[in-house]
């Protein structure tokens, strides 16, 4: 069997977002349910992209749609538990994007998950691939390694 891959420092992230866990997102285990960091990763993404000011959630002409996505977990997260969401784009195509996010419990050094997922950059009515524009392609750059 081949070893996992080591989880990413901190320092290999480019821009941060803090989540704070809900008690309903503590499942019948005792944690947050697996189900939640995919919540998490689309929320401080496109969270960035509304602070770049390339994406409004309700007019803008084009949106991204994901199209892939993958978590792996290192430690459990529980309500009432503070998280800091590291985001970092590793890929930048045409016409999309794959972002790493790594989740640590507020204040820790070791990632308790890091996932990804690819966005595509679409026309809002068609949901046909559009070429990412320049103030687009330069928000991705920003957080870029």
């Amino acid at each position: 069997m081949a070893e996992r891959a080591p989880y990413r420092p901190r320092e290999a992230y480019r821009t941060w977002r803090t989540i704070s866990t809900r008690w309903m997102d503590n499942d019948a285990y005792g944690h947050v349910n697996n189900t939640v960091y995919y919540s998490w990763f689309d929320t401080v993404v496109n969270g960035y992209l509304v602070d770049a000011g390339v994406l409004d959630i309700a007019t803008s002409p084009t949106i991204c749609v994901v199209v892939e996505t993958g978590c792996r977990y290192a430690q459990s997260v529980t309500f009432p538990q503070g998280v800091e969401a590291g985001i970092r784009v590793v890929h930048t195509g045409l016409s999309s994007v794959r972002y790493e996010v790594g989740l640590f419990i507020a204040g820790t050094r070791t990632a308790a998950a890091e996932g990804y997922f690819v966005h595509v950059h679409v026309d809002r009515e068609s949901r046909r691939p559009l070429a990412f524009t320049p103030e687009w392609r330069s928000a991705l750059i920003a957080i870029s390694v």
